[in-house]
């Protein structure tokens, strides 16, 4: 948490210079998240040594250690990606400048977000991520993060109000301690409705996900990377702290499938959407929306059965896999665009001979977003359509099942593009040149490469998932005494 947050310091300091800081952060980052997976399980941080409710608990469960790592692997490699091509207009060369400090505060947000079990904390984290993402959106278009900035501010308000009402009820705001005392009356039902109302806004869920699609498809392409693979599921790893750890005697079976619902809808619109767009950002951006789902999909899946390790384990490897997957597509987007100087999908032919490792990486993402093996994304929508098999919920096993079938029309109609035929000379072929990709090809190469080699490492990322999981083994701490 500390070492983004000076990256970011040093950067605002050096300026131009602040570029070469991701050489160092890179590496050091990767290093550090593979040392917390590699933690004993129950790793945890009282900060400061003050006992709860006064501490700060740091706790470095399953999800936490999936996602920083995740976290890790995305930014590194998107750094490295805008370090070789700056992500700056013509005509605003500060841009490129100011993209530094804000990925580092994304960063440093995201990691905390992921570590605290403070639900003000939390609310700080999100705070954090939020401005760098609304930032980073208007790198691209004004409007977009406008809109942006206006809808994830309500969404802040709304998840603050329920915390100010938890706090009121419960004289704590800590995850583990609400577990212990939450009761079902009106004060703890609305603060958590609020919290949750708040939080699907910042993860984009279906219908509250209209700020996404603008401001992925506008924003140059590693924000696009960023915006997708990151400030997304800050808010859906909350969800999980409050549906299945703070507030899990509270939920009932209705509320769980009422976000199952909407999972399900979100997985048939998005990709709807995604098959009537004949550009590819807004394209993949709509992916997004179809993609985030599946994560809630699994929220009555995980709550539906005595042993919910499977449907667990596919909801947190989804989320890993799809951070993998979708930045390294934004990426690779934002190369085979550039090479076509515009945007249409219909532009892309030739792309397979002219650039083909991006192209690779695009289509080795498409492989893990669809969910074929040997793909990550394959070993994650498995265990949940195995747990909704198990449970009877077929209407749950059908969304997966034809999300993936949808996912391949639009999917493959963009990637299929790319082998056509170059069109006849005109003024995007005239200036496209020879294109190779270059050093910038390795970046979602690297990413895509690591979604299909989740799927070899199936096991052991199911055996880390479950660490500290509130199904398995639940943390008891009992607060301090009262003087």
């Amino acid at each position: 948490m500390a070492a983004p947050l000076g990256f970011m310091a040093a950067a605002l300091m050096l300026g131009p210079s602040g570029r070469w800081l991701i050489l160092l952060a890179a590496p050091l980052m990767a290093g550090l998240a593979l040392w917390l997976a590699l933690l004993p399980p129950d790793a945890a941080y009282l900060v400061g040594q003050w006992d709860l409710p006064l501490g700060i608990l740091l706790r470095a469960d399953g999800v936490a250690r999936l996602m920083i790592l995740a976290t890790a692997l995305v930014i590194g490699a998107v750094g490295l990606h805008a370090l070789a091509e700056p992500p700056e207009k013509p005509g605003h060369a500060a841009q490129a400048e100011t993209f530094w400090p804000l990925v580092y505060l994304m960063w440093a947000g995201a990691n905390a977000g992921f570590l605290t079990t403070d639900l003000f904390n939390l609310y700080v984290t999100l705070e954090m991520v939020s401005l760098a993402a609304v930032a980073l959106a208007a790198m691209g278009s004004l409007a977009a993060a406008l809109r942006y900035f206006m809808i994830a501010l309500l969404g802040s308000l709304a998840y603050l109000l329920g915390v100010a009402l938890t706090v009121a009820r419960y004289d704590t705001v800590d995850v583990i301690l609400l577990a212990q005392v939450a009761e079902a009356d009106l004060a703890t039902l609305l603060a958590l409705g609020l919290m949750t109302a708040g939080l699907l806004i910042k993860a984009a869920l279906f219908p509250m996900h209209g700020w996404l699609p603008p401001a992925h498809a506008a924003a140059p392409a590693p924000a696009s990377a960023l915006l997708s693979a990151i400030a997304v599921k800050l808010g859906f790893v909350i969800l999980v702290r409050l549906w299945f750890e703070a507030f899990a005697a509270v939920t009932g079976p209705a509320a769980l499938h009422v976000l199952g619902g909407l999972g399900a809808a979100a997985v048939i619109y998005g990709s709807i959407q995604a098959m009537r767009q004949d550009r590819l950002k807004p394209l993949v951006a709509y992916s997004t929306v179809a993609q985030v789902g599946y994560l809630f999909l699994a929220f009555p899946l995980v709550a539906g059965t005595v042993e919910p390790s499977g449907a667990w384990a596919g909801m947190t490897l989804h989320g890993v896999a799809h951070m993998l997957a979708k930045a390294a597509m934004f990426l690779a987007a934002g190369l085979m665009l550039k090479a076509v100087a515009g945007d249409r999908i219909a532009d892309l032919g030739g792309l397979a001979q002219a650039m083909p490792l991006t192209v690779t990486a695009f289509g080795l993402a498409v492989v893990s977003l669809m969910g074929l093996p040997p793909s990550g994304g394959f070993t994650a929508k498995f265990l949940l359509l195995s747990a909704a098999i198990e449970q009877g919920a077929f209407l749950y096993a059908g969304v997966l099942v034809i999300g993936g079938l949808l996912a391949a029309v639009y999917l493959f109609r963009a990637l299929s593009a790319c082998f056509a035929p170059l069109a006849g000379a005109g003024p995007d072929t005239a200036s496209r040149g020879p294109v190779t990709g270059g050093v910038q090809a390795v970046a979602p190469l690297a990413l895509a490469g690591l979604a299909i080699v989740m799927g070899f490492a199936g096991t052991a990322l199911v055996d880390v998932s479950a660490i500290e999981a509130p199904w398995a083994t639940p943390t008891v701490i009992q607060p301090e005494a009262a003087p």
